[in-house]
């Protein structure tokens, strides 16, 4: 071998070896990524496990330090641990994507249904029920800017008719160590004249559903909106995240008056359409305001109401 060929071999292994020397990694006197992320998939289960209890606050701690004691970890090196990742949104939220897939196949295992999340899984961008969701599908935010919000927007296109109704759901789970949870949705869509816009607040765990009713007789040119996680201005180092996961934006195509399904009279009903759904079968709010609270179809059933809808004329 010519000293050229030898001298370029030593200058690529050099550059190898300082590459290696560079490459970002998690300091030793931090919990590793995939230690951190077998502990998260218990964490999660333990939590799920006290809020099946009485006393939650209680148990939580202590499913938690058994959490702890099991992989070998203190809480001090855990707290630790958790700020470092807290601070780098970035590679936190690639350990928590796979904590939540291991999670995922567990609840699967288990025998968990598809329940109301998973009942447009499937769906495509078009039919008269579509899940038109073009963004990623996870979402890790935290109190920090700029990864305090998400901003999306889904152009129409020739699918969209007038009158469509909009349903935006997805699994919402906080990760609050201390202080005040506070997460806002909102949505829009935009029309020729007009704008409808939705938002809602929330500070709970679990399945978040906000519906925005479209203008009948005109069709949407564009559908924006965004997630927001607040309480950045509130002095802290321990951990605030808010993970949202199966983002879906369902559009419902309107039915028209004459595709509407004859409803039966029942002779000894006086006069009442004895199989005339229910306020509550029909999706409307049991509180007494009668605001529909899904399309027409009625197929799922939220179990949270958005808090105010309004239009703004341009």
């Amino acid at each position: 071998m010519s000293r050229y060929r030898v001298f370029i071999y030593a200058i690529g292994a050099a550059w190898l070896l300082l590459l290696s020397a560079c490459r970002p990694g998690t300091p030793e006197q931090y919990i590793q990524p995939g230690q951190m992320e077998d502990i998260l998939v218990d964490y999660h289960l333990a939590r799920a496990m006290a809020l099946n209890t009485k006393n939650s606050g209680i148990e939580e701690e202590v499913y938690l330090d058994a959490v702890l004691k099991k992989h070998g970890v203190d809480r001090a090196q855990f707290d630790s641990s958790l700020v470092y990742y807290y601070i780098r949104a970035d590679r936190f939220a690639k350990v928590y994507e796979r904590v939540k897939n291991r999670l995922d196949e567990k609840a699967l295992a288990l025998g968990a249904t598809e329940g109301e999340i998973g009942k447009y899984a499937s769906l495509n961008t078009s039919g008269d029920t579509a899940n038109i969701w073009r963004d990623q599908n996870q979402v890790m935010l935290t109190v920090l800017p700029p990864y305090n919000r998400m901003d999306f927007v889904i152009e129409a296109d020739s699918t969209f008719l007038p009158g469509d109704n909009l349903l935006l759901q997805f699994m919402a789970d906080f990760v609050f160590q201390d202080g005040m949870k506070d997460a806002v949705v909102y949505l829009v869509a935009e029309y020729p004249d007009t704008m409808i816009t939705v938002q809602h607040s929330f500070t709970y765990s679990g399945l978040i559903q906000t519906r925005l009713d479209g203008r009948e007789g005109k069709t949407a040119k564009r559908i924006a909106g965004f997630f927001y996680l607040g309480g950045g201005n509130q002095p802290s180092t321990t951990m605030k995240l808010l993970f949202l996961n199966n983002l879906q934006l369902i559009r419902f195509h309107r039915q028209h008056v004459d595709e509407q399904p004859k409803i039966k009279k029942d002779s000894l009903a006086s006069g009442v359409d004895a199989a005339a759904p229910s306020d509550s079968a029909r999706g409307r709010d049991s509180g007494g305001s009668g605001k529909p609270l899904l399309p027409a179809d009625g197929r799922v059933a939220p179990l949270r109401v958005d808090e105010g809808t309004r239009t703004v004329e341009k």
